[in-house]
């Protein structure tokens, strides 16, 4: 059986979408759908490319149980949107980026991550890459929020 595929996808995949990645897996093991979902991340840009997430986002995210050591920085591609049922942006700008490398892909495979949330208002992942330590620890709350409900939406989908 195919496993659902979702790509996490920021601007460098340092900071934001590994993290989405670490969440979303721990969260999958936790609801025991790990074996039924593929998941990954990837950056609209290719500024970071081979490279280990941010430090300060491994170190915030280790705080909370959410080993992102061994993600590294890729870019994401055409093919992706064949391989994916479902990419999650982390803001508007991004998610531009991505509807102009497939303007073709449907609207409900493509989202903004934050559309899963519900403790949060916000429509966007702020990015945290030059701020300091609170904005990190805002991203893991708007991210663990959100994939909550992308867990939610999959026991729904793969039930």
């Amino acid at each position: 059986m195919k496993k659902y595929a979702i790509l996490m996808c920021c601007m460098g995949n340092i900071c934001r979408s590994p993290t989405a990645e670490g969440v979303l897996r721990a969260k999958l093991e936790a609801s025991g759908l790990a074996d039924r979902v593929e998941l990954d991340s990837a950056g609209t840009h290719d500024y970071h490319l081979g490279r280990a997430p941010d430090a300060r986002s491994q170190r915030h995210a280790l705080r909370r149980g959410y080993d992102l050591s061994a993600l590294r920085a890729r870019q994401v591609g055409v093919a992706d949107f064949e391989r994916f049922d479902l990419v999650l942006a982390m803001d508007h700008a991004n998610l531009a980026a991505l509807r102009a490398l497939h303007p073709r892909v449907e609207a409900e495979r493509l989202r903004l991550l934050m559309s899963f949330a519900t403790r949060h208002d916000a429509e966007e992942v702020p990015d945290p890459y030059y701020g300091e330590g609170d904005g990190f620890e805002r991203v893991l709350d708007y991210i663990e929020d959100a994939c909550d409900g992308v867990i939610d939406m999959l026991r729904g989908r793969l039930a």
